[in-house]
């Protein structure tokens, strides 16, 4: 699937997951795809099993606007993204925008520090399970729920079919956009 023109912003912290990380980042770039590390301001982040990565911007200096998707990797980065007001206000205007927002394993931290679970199906790294539910959710324990923009998946095993989903959702995007356009 192609995806040249699609812009993505992979969300970044210390102590991310590294497979829900760079698995997206490398397929959506491999696709055409954009891809932006995005940071909540430090340079250089380490992953669980110790592995760099370069944020290429900051979150004070991009806006929901500038992505078609943002993806939230797991790993225990989500609770300290979610500390960072700007990381979770981009989620969530992500999402009233209608963007594809993705996150897997503990990236659902996001999703609810966003306030955007109330009536969405979802999945998680079932350990936090009822923080989903307690944010209004439904938890499905399956590889991938969709739920209009958001896509959510439960853990490194989950990855093919995560991007497949985000791959779909980015498709139908574009295809209604190319209608709006023909209008």
């Amino acid at each position: 699937m192609e995806l040249k023109g699609k812009r993505v912003a992979v969300l970044v912290e210390n102590l991310y997951e590294d497979l829900e990380l760079w698995y997206p980042a490398l397929r959506f770039r491999e696709a055409g795809a954009e891809v932006a590390i995005v940071g909540a301001g430090a340079h250089i982040y380490s992953s669980k099993h110790g592995y760099e990565v370069r944020a290429d911007k900051s979150v004070d200096r991009v806006a929901a606007g500038d992505f078609d998707a943002v993806i939230i990797p797991g790993g225990y980065a989500p609770d300290r993204m979610r500390l960072h007001k700007a990381m979770v206000d981009l989620v969530r205007e992500a999402y009233r925008q209608g963007k594809v927002v993705a996150a897997i394993c503990h990236g659902g931290w996001m999703l609810a520090s966003a306030g955007i679970l109330r009536g969405k199906k979802v999945t998680g790294y079932i350990a936090i399970r009822d923080d989903l539910v307690n944010a209004g959710a439904t938890y499905e324990d399956s590889e991938v729920v969709r739920d209009g923009n958001l896509v959510t998946s439960r853990k490194p095993d989950d990855l093919p079919a995560f991007c497949r989903t985000i791959f779909q959702a980015l498709a139908e995007e574009k295809a209604r956009a190319g209608r709006t356009k023909v209008a």
